[in-house]
């Protein structure tokens, strides 16, 4: 009987082996080029609530709205249907703007605007004329719509079809309910598509932000197609520049009335953010020193636009735009996010500016209010509140009590919650699962799963193990650290190391969750590379007090703290300490950059992609806010260029960047290789041709590739 077990045993470990070792390796295509076979696929996108009980999800070309109650769904719309009865050149339906009940699109063609009515599937021309009409939004009735043109706001009404023009003084420096760039980019974001006009909640009023760039200074880009090329000129404003002068102005669009609110002419300070009470009768919007250590919330009453402080908050470093602002449409007063007390936390103020109650407290974050449940009083928010690894749902009163969590599982948790609070969708992934769709019911508490994005496929495959841990510094950090291990680990063997990192102030990278692109950090451990993630001190998981030791001094701490990563990593026998590592993008880049020529002890290699390599050379709302101006801190400033540290740089960096780069300027790579080639250091470049921040299609595939080649040649000898 004893011999016949240790058989089984032994046919048992066979054979595991066996099906072990037959497991598949990753493509380089599956793996960074969305090759086949797929491992993951898409999740259906929860787009809106339908009604109280219901709910709007886009599947494929098909909207369905699904009645949680009745546990039923119909169509709602199918996009290639519709696309059948429009004209040739009309394609892009899906992704058109619409109502919020999708009756009505705006489609774009040969620069002009078409209205779409789904009811008679009938198609208007609004517009004809050469110019582009830019960010065309429809006004909360559905009945006209606003855009800017040639920098001017106008407006048009369906019923007249008549297009009316509510600003003139339009102009390359002026810009009317159109951002400029630095607003853009660091203030209102990407996302705005330089929309700077928000429409009142009764369709009555438009406000909107009037920039100009006169006084700011501008960077010119080459654009080296053709014979003789083209020139790119933008207003760029860098440390110690001007800004742009803002107004902040409100339009009737009945009369075409401007009232100006507020303006930052003269004053060297910005605006941001205007928001419309419910009743369409106040306007809230931030206003923020140029030092952006002050931030105040003002509020205006169109009858009587005087404007009156609601709130200021001041810190030593620095303070930043509130994001999550909600006007309570029930009672008195407002809820918003603020970290004034180091963390960010939920707070109530009334319209008077009195505080009503601070509703979290704690060492942890809220990252976003979710919904709001006026009539109950209750707030349903993502916070980071166990673990700042993992992001979790939480409801809790107004009075602050009663916090409950709401999600179940480790991970990384993003949901949708229904009007009454009944039901929430659940986007779930950890680094044990790719993304899951989840649907809680409160009232039976239970939940069951709608969707999952992961493929039976993957089981197939012979994936790196993830790991999740913390990383000690000598003055008391836990840093938190992710890495991908081989599939075949043994720690008898000894392994390169690549550090992906980004490390600007706020930015945590290292999060308990499945990667949502691509799967290249499995490929380079399924071929005998670890790759590891730590997050700095003024990541943000250790609140305030983290990042503001990064305040005048970029370049220091993500250098240090990295450097006591290596130190701990040095001391695993399976880590090979000559071949060390690090890669990144943007801020990323200058990380990488700077740990290579501060800390070349510990990183002999690295990729740094197109990279601020000093911070006079970057724009100056992002830099300002954490460096001050160069006259404020030349020394952090000097300290805190790639270019400084340049003599102790041992080699071992591939620098790419893209010449057509309008963030950050290939400017910033040409001064670092000048110094390079000046010291004699060897060095590998890619220039990009035409490429902006970040290398995309049609070039990507050789950026990746190149990338791929650097660390086989350099870690593996290949």
């Amino acid at each position: 009987m004893a011999k016949f077990n240790k058989l089984l045993l032994f046919s048992i470990l066979f054979f595991s082996v066996i099906i072990f070792a037959q497991k598949k390796d990753l493509t380089f295509e599956q793996a960074y080029l969305l090759g086949t076979p797929k491992l993951t696929k898409s999740l259906p996108t929860v787009n809106t609530w339908e009604d109280e009980n219901s709910y709007i999800i886009g599947e494929g070309q098909k909207l369905k709205i699904v009645n949680l109650l009745a546990k039923e769904e119909r169509i709602l719309l199918d996009y290639d249907e519709l696309k059948s009865e429009l004209p040739e050149g009309f394609s892009k339906l899906s992704s058109a703007i619409h109502t919020e009940n999708y009756s009505k699109f705006i489609l774009n063609k040969d620069n002009d605007v078409f209205l779409f009515e789904r009811e008679n599937n009938k198609l208007t021309q609004l517009t004809s004329d050469a110019e582009v009409e830019k960010n065309p939004t429809f006004s909360p009735n559905g009945n006209s719509i606003a855009y800017t043109k040639n920098h001017n706001l106008f407006v048009l009404n369906f019923s007249s079809g008549k297009e009316i023009q509510l600003t003139h003084d339009g102009s390359d420096v002026v810009y009317n309910g159109y951002a400029s760039w630095i607003y853009y980019e660091e203030i209102l974001g990407r996302g705005s598509k330089y929309r700077a006009f928000y429409w009142s909640p009764d369709s009555k009023h438009i406000v909107f932000m009037h920039f100009d760039d006169t006084n700011v200074p501008t960077f010119t880009l080459f654009n080296a197609d053709g014979v003789h090329g083209e020139l790119e000129v933008n207003h760029y404003p860098k440390p110690g520049d001007p800004i742009p002068d803002v107004k902040l102005g409100v339009v009737n669009v009945e009369t075409q009335k401007t009232t100006w609110i507020d303006s930052t002419t003269n004053q060297g300070n910005y605006i941001a953010w205007p928001i419309f009470s419910y009743d369409s009768k106040g306007l809230l919007y931030q206003r923020m020193n140029r030092g952006q250590d002050e931030l105040n919330l003002m509020l205006t009453n169109l009858d009587n636009p005087e404007p009156k402080e609601l709130y200021k908050e001041t810190h030593k470093t620095w303070v930043e735009f509130i994001d999550d602002i909600y006007l309570l449409q029930n009672e008195d007063g407002f809820l918003f996010i603020s970290e004034a007390d180091g963390w960010h936390h939920i707070y109530h103020y009334n319209l008077d500016g009195k505080l009503i109650k601070q509703i979290t407290n704690g060492e942890w974050s809220v990252k976003d209010i979710a919904r709001i449940d006026e009539e109950r009083k209750i707030i349903f928010f993502h916070a980071r509140k166990e673990n700042s690894t993992e992001k979790h749902l939480y409801k809790i009163s107004f009075s602050g009590n009663e916090l409950e969590k709401l999600t179940e599982g480790e991970g990384t948790h993003s949901c949708t919650v229904i009007p009454n609070g009944q039901f929430f969708l659940d986007k779930w992934s950890s680094v044990k699962h790719p993304i899951k769709l989840v649907l809680y019911n409160l009232m039976d508490d239970e939940n069951e799963i709608m969707a999952d994005s992961k493929l039976p496929e993957m089981d197939e495959y012979n994936l790196a193990k993830v790991e999740l841990f913390t990383i000690p510094t000598e003055d008391g950090y836990d840093l938190p650290a992710k890495w991908f291990l081989p599939p075949n680990f043994d720690e008898k063997k000894k392994y390169p190391i690549i550090f992906s990192i980004y490390g600007g102030p706020g930015n945590a990278t290292v999060s308990n969750s499945f990667p949502r692109r691509g799967l290249g950090n499995y490929y380079l451990a399924q071929n005998g590379i670890i790759v590891i993630q730590v997050d700095n001190r003024g990541s943000g998981h250790f609140g305030k007090k983290g990042k503001d030791e990064m305040h005048r001094n970029l370049g220091v701490w993500e250098i240090n703290d990295l450097v006591s990563a290596v130190k701990w990593l040095r001391k695993k026998s399976f880590v090979d300490s000559d071949k060390i590592a690090i890669t990144g993008g943007s801020y990323g880049g200058y990380t990488t950059s700077m740990a290579l020529a501060r800390a070349g002890e510990y990183f002999k290699y690295g990729i740094a992609k197109y990279s601020v390599t000093d911070w006079r050379l970057y724009d100056n709302v992002y830099t300002e806010r954490f460096m001050d101006t160069p006259e404020e801190n030349p020394d952090g400033y000097n300290y805190g260029s790639v270019m400084t540290h340049a003599e102790n740089y041992q080699g071992g960096m591939l620098i790419t960047h893209g010449s057509l780069d309008d963030n950050v300027h290939m400017q910033n790579t040409i001064q670092l290789i000048d110094v390079l080639q000046n010291l004699d250091k060897e060095f590998e470049l890619m220039i990009y041709p035409n490429q902006r921040h970040g290398i995309r299609y049609p070039k990507y595939p050789h950026s990746i590739k190149l990338d791929i080649d650097f660390w086989f040649k350099n870690l593996l000898g290949k």
